[in-house]
């Protein structure tokens, strides 16, 4: 049986009248990369400092290792990693002096502490590190380090809130390799990313627009779900005059701005480059035109697209029932 770590039900977060977490409930199994994918915003940070025990919900439940985040906040910061994005460090120490801190904090001690530290500078490769100032260290370095205080008491969750924030390619990359290595030996991920890239490495993820839970599957269902069909990229110059044309394209399901190119979506099996080749370039310039698999930025923006789009026709039908309303009370006033 699936043993499940995290377990959210109907969680809320208010502040005064504003709902930033909408009853989100999902659960993650242990040894999973979960993600938890979100315009800024929309609720991720306040989900993660409530399943980390450090922000009190408004209602609803949640379950973090066995321990619920409301009545034991503190058995659940026992039980987890925490790394966010500021990578919570002191800069005026060494990085063993951090690592000796954090380890205090857990209520490590002298060989046990010892033990920890080298076994978390190994497994993040910081050896050559350990006496170096924190403050002087490279990005990539001192986010290597703040995983490694996180992990030091062997949690069994670990939160990473934007944890490759401001880091360079290489090291994000690196980081990723120490992740799925953690996850393949029993720990459970729960992170938080604004890199669609990044997402991919997840086991599933849930898409997160104000404050509600609208999506949760792995990345290849989400692809299957909200970005169906087959899709061109488009390179060139001048190439948004084209775009509504091309939206009126008879089976084009979705034209989409992707930097330099745009990218057009049509239904399984009524591809049509010629006719889009001809329509970009009677106002543009076509450099290239190639097929291009759909992305989790496509599963984003139709997601996001979808949100708006309801959330609109839900205040279109409020607008009109609230003048059908005062209508009818001039009406009566009138008669």
């Amino acid at each position: 049986m699936t043993e499940h770590v995290i377990e959210s039900r109907d969680l809320r977060k208010e502040f005064g009248s504003f709902v930033a977490v909408n009853d989100v409930s999902f659960h993650v199994e242990k040894g999973e990369i979960f993600g938890y994918l979100g315009a800024n915003g929309a609720g991720k940070s306040t989900t993660i400092r409530m399943l980390s025990g450090l922000l009190q919900p408004s209602g609803g439940v949640a379950m973090v290792a066995g321990h619920d985040v409301d009545k034991d906040p503190m058995l659940v910061k026992a039980s987890i990693g925490y790394m966010s994005q500021k990578f919570s460090l002191y800069r005026d120490l060494v990085a063993e002096e951090n690592l000796e801190f954090f380890g205090g904090i857990y209520g490590l001690s002298g060989k046990a502490l010892q033990r920890a530290i080298d076994s978390a500078v190994e497994r993040t490769g910081l050896g050559p590190h350990r006496k170096t100032l924190t403050g002087s260290m490279p990005g990539g370095i001192r986010q290597r380090l703040a995983l490694a205080s996180a992990v030091l008491h062997s949690p069994k969750i670990i939160f990473l809130d934007e944890p490759t924030a401001g880091v360079d390619p290489a090291s994000r990359r690196d980081f990723w390799r120490l992740i799925r290595e953690l996850a393949h030996a029993g720990t459970t991920i729960f992170v938080t990313t604004h890199y669609m890239d990044e997402a991919e490495y997840c086991a599933r993820i849930g898409l997160m627009v104000d404050g509600v839970l609208v999506a949760l599957d792995s990345p290849k269902g989400l692809k299957r779900e909200y970005v169906p069909g087959v899709s061109l990229a488009v390179t060139g110059r001048n190439l948004t005059a084209g775009m509504k044309r091309a939206a009126a394209l008879p089976h084009v399901l979705a034209v989409e701005p992707f930097g330099a190119r745009v990218h057009v979506r049509f239904e399984d099996g009524h591809l049509n480059e010629s006719a889009i080749r001809e329509l970009f370039a009677e106002k543009g310039r076509v450099d290239r035109i190639e097929p291009v698999d759909a992305s989790l930025e496509d599963v984003f923006l139709a997601v996001v697209g979808a949100s708006a789009k309801k959330k609109a026709q839900e205040n279109a039908k409020k607008d009109a029932k609230k003048n059908a309303k005062e209508n009818a009370e001039q009406e009566g006033e009138a008669a």
